[in-house]
């Protein structure tokens, strides 16, 4: 293995921030992380996964560890149900496309989504109307100072709206180095409810749609929406949909009738982020080469040399807003490093 230094780290992270790493080494094998950690124990250190959820502000005076660990299977199956291990470092997407292949379900509304599959358990990552947790088997993890092996389970895990312990108790404790999920092997739940799915379906003249066909149009409506980050530099959504108080939303409803929201609980509701910072007048806004995407203003945008301090910026205005006119605090979802 072999340690790098004052690597620059724009092609490791899609906002495509240009910063610095002081040291810089990617590790392909469990055993090859273990040593890392053993020889560097009084080392500061970075993990990086698949760089799709961090915005960079500032170079990194640490040594940077890429997890590149590789490697799916299914570990066992049943009549109905199959069991899927897949290591870290798989890119998410194709992970996910692999299990359709496969005939495997359960997966298929979050594809697309950029990123590796060791960080997917840390956000609990979602979308249209499906998350981590809901196919979660396991993670098995590293412990960053002692080097032993832990298994997480979901319990373990203590999942919320993008969140986990992971992200709270044992924060900058552990790397995962697999995720296991359990999917079905037939009787597929096909989940069409939430967004432009069926919309989408409908378009494609599809009436009794597959798990590729969910999948192709979760694609097809997120490419519609979501700027590719090898041309456009951005970590797909920025900010979480904001949970408020059922008496919070309907003293702002009274003022905003038109405001969409979601039902979360019985004293609960989600108001979608993307409508707030629009509404605030942001979308599709430049500021020198950092912005809001002109067709999801949930998504901030690298136009070609913005900083990671510009992005933030933006951020930080449109919080601002936000609370200013609706008195909802956003927060991000991204990780500002």
């Amino acid at each position: 293995m072999n340690i790098q230094h004052n690597i620059s780290l724009k092609k490791y992270n899609t906002f495509g921030i240009e910063a610095k790493a002081k040291e810089f080494v990617a590790v392909h094998s469990v055993s090859e992380l273990k040593t890392i950690l053993q020889e560097n124990k009084s080392n500061a250190k970075f993990i990086l996964g698949g760089g799709s959820n961090m915005l960079l502000t500032k170079d990194i005076d640490a040594l940077v560890i890429h997890i590149d660990l590789k490697g799916k299977k299914i570990l066992k199956a049943n009549d109905d149900f199959v069991w899927v291990e897949s290591m870290a470092g798989e890119n998410w997407h194709e992970f996910v496309l692999w299990t359709i292949d496969q005939n495997i379900g359960g997966l298929e509304n979050m594809s697309l989504i950029p990123g590796n599959v060791g960080t997917t358990p840390v956000q609990n990552i979602g979308a249209y109307g499906t998350e981590i947790k809901d196919t979660f088997v396991s993670c098995e993890a590293i412990n960053i100072a002692t080097q032993e092996m832990k298994t997480f389970s979901t319990e373990e895990c203590h999942f919320g709206y993008r969140e986990s312990i992971f992200k709270h108790a044992v924060k900058d404790q552990f790397i995962i180095t697999s995720v296991v999920f359990k999917l079905t092997k037939r009787n597929h739940k096909i989940n069409t409810s939430y967004g432009d799915i069926t919309k989408e379906l409908e378009k494609q003249n599809v009436i009794s749609p597959t798990l590729k066909d969910v999948s192709n149009a979760v694609i097809a409506i997120r490419h519609s929406k979501l700027p590719d980050p090898k041309e456009l530099g951005n970590s797909g959504s920025f900010f979480k949909n904001p949970i408020i108080t059922k008496t919070e939303f309907e003293k702002i409803h009274v003022l905003h009738p038109e405001m969409p929201h979601y039902i979360v609980s019985e004293t609960e509701v989600k108001v979608p982020a993307g409508w707030l910072i629009e509404k605030a007048g942001f979308k599709g806004k430049r500021f020198g080469d950092a912005g809001i995407h002109k067709n999801q203003a949930l998504v901030l945008v690298n136009y070609g040399h913005a900083t990671g301090e510009e992005i933030l910026n933006v951020s930080k205005d449109i919080q601002a807003k936000i609370l200013k006119e609706f008195g909802i605090a956003i927060e991000a979802e991204v990780n500002v490093i």
